[in-house]
């Protein structure tokens, strides 16, 4: 009895200790300035672990590799500053670049959009959209230049027209015009028959933090007519204590049925809150089991 007690105390003294390493590393990135980035083996340092070990523990508390979670506080720190600076310069000195030459360089992968576009709340940035109707209700289509940014379900097509516009505050929004309508009812039939998937003429513009796309890109791996529940997403990528973060992610997810999060279920295999509605969810589930 007392060996366990003594190996339950050790136990928790080193995950209490890989814990505030981890957390050392995570402020060491997030005060870290200047136009290279920590490279591995200087975040491993600061650890005070081998550059394996470091990688694996970091991978395992976060959920994301090191090298993603640099990038992804650069994302932030360079979003944040954009709102908040009298100028794109400013901003972009004040995101730890040393020349705007090297900020433009990465701008595009960093935001989606030019600095002057983000910092304007996307204003400049065309997102075509269209409303029609499925079984399951109003659906509204919206996409990018590069692909497929929303697919929104609901009730009310006002409503759905107003959860754009709050997804995508300053962009300029414009209705579809006929070739549009071909989109709109490629959409439809994936709502109608789930099971088939997106066509492939039609990508996702995918926007989400680094941990968020990962799991976005494991729902896109489940295949129709099954379901897996969020511990088991929360393993397949490597992160099996981030079964809460892998709900939220889901939650956060606003390509409805392309990027099936209806499948993912609870541990018990019941159905959970679902964005657009469980019932909606349990539809599209019955609709690919009887496919």
């Amino acid at each position: 009895m007392k060996e366990t007690m003594s190996k339950r105390k050790t136990d928790h003294s080193i995950k209490a200790r890989d814990a505030e390493r981890i957390a050392r590393v995570c402020r060491f990135i997030d005060e870290s300035e200047g136009d290279s980035a920590p490279a591995l083996d200087e975040l491993a340092s600061c650890a005070g672990l081998s550059r394996y070990h470091f990688h694996r523990l970091f991978k395992a508390a976060t959920g994301v590799t090191p090298s993603a979670y640099v990038r992804a506080r650069r994302r932030s720190r360079v979003r944040e500053n954009l709102r908040s600076s009298a100028s794109v310069t400013e901003a972009i000195y004040q995101s730890g670049y040393g020349a705007s030459s090297r900020f433009y360089e990465k701008s595009s992968s960093l935001l989606g959009m030019t600095p002057g576009e983000y910092r304007e709340g996307a204003a400049g940035l065309d997102i075509r959209f269209a409303v029609g109707e499925t079984s399951l209700g109003a659906i509204l289509v919206a996409m990018t230049g590069r692909g497929v940014c929303a697919i929104l379900l609901g009730d009310d097509p006002d409503a759905l027209i107003d959860e754009l516009t709050e997804l995508f505050p300053g962009a300029r929004l414009e209705g579809g015009d006929e070739s549009f309508d071909r989109h709109v009812a490629l959409v439809v039939g994936l709502v109608e028959n789930p099971q088939t998937g997106l066509p492939g003429d039609l990508p996702l513009d995918i926007a989400g933090t680094a941990f968020q796309e990962k799991v976005w890109q494991a729902l896109l791996a489940i295949p129709p007519g099954t379901t897996a529940t969020y511990s088991e997403i929360a393993r397949s990528i490597g992160a099996p204590q981030a079964v809460r973060a892998v709900a939220s992610a889901c939650a956060r997810n606003k390509i409805a049925v392309a990027i099936p999060c209806h499948r993912v279920v609870r541990s018990d295999g019941s159905l959970s809150g679902y964005r657009w509605g469980v019932e909606r969810k349990k539809v599209l589930l019955s609709r690919e089991r009887s496919l």
